[in-house]
């Protein structure tokens, strides 16, 4: 194995504009209360989702909560500590943030913007029509960038990116529950219509998941 030649640890997207997040929330409920409350829930109150509560997702889905070894550790699990998955979300109602498509950056901690405008239709189409995708505040789009974790596990790299986009989403589910929001895991959806509308390539950045 060549090290020198070991994929990037995450992906950004130089020249997009970009938001600061502010600090993730701390007065959430326990874990073990959200471990017993969490649920699929497809009906959501009609008000926007606060910036620090999406800080807090964001967050729980991939915080860096230490630096070891050169690495940058996070939240949830990932083999071999290569973190292939990348983190997209799709803005309909959100405080103080424009409508429209943005990519989390986890080491720099802020978002950026790819796309302006209501994506909810588009999205809503790409996931069969469920309608929890367009009524939904925001939607987490997770992608997996295959070749950062096959780089060195091969064939077997696979069942691992999808793990880890498992360990992610759990994350999100239980911090939604902790904050007093709903959340619905989503797996049924159009690969290529969902990669095109991220901007991605199917084969070698697939959509795995959404939340």
């Amino acid at each position: 194995m060549d090290w020198s030649h070991q994929p990037a640890w995450s992906k950004t997207y130089a020249g997009a504009p970009r938001v600061a997040l502010p600090r993730p929330r701390d007065d959430a409920s326990g874990l073990f209360v959200a471990l017993a409350r969490r649920r699929s829930v497809r009906e959501y109150a009609a008000r926007p989702l606060a910036l620090d509560e999406l800080s807090t997702l964001l967050w729980a889905a991939a915080g860096v909560t230490a630096r070891q070894g050169g690495l940058a550790l996070r939240t949830a699990p990932s083999a071999g500590g290569l973190y292939p998955i990348e983190h997209y979300v799709a803005v309909h109602d959100v405080e103080g943030l424009e409508q429209g498509l943005y990519h989390y950056d986890v080491l720099g901690r802020t978002l950026e913007s790819l796309a302006a405008g209501d994506l909810r239709r588009r999205l809503a189409g790409a996931a069969l029509d469920q309608r929890v995708v367009a009524e939904a505040a925001v939607v987490f789009i997770w992608t997996a960038a295959l070749e950062r974790s096959r780089w060195k596990y091969g064939d077997r790299s696979l069942r691992y990116v999808l793990l880890d986009a498992g360990h992610i989403a759990e994350n999100v589910a239980l911090a939604a529950t902790a904050l007093g929001l709903g959340s619905c895991q989503i797996a049924a959806f159009f690969d290529e219509e969902a990669a095109d509308l991220l901007g991605v390539d199917p084969d070698e950045e697939p959509v795995v998941y959404m939340s």
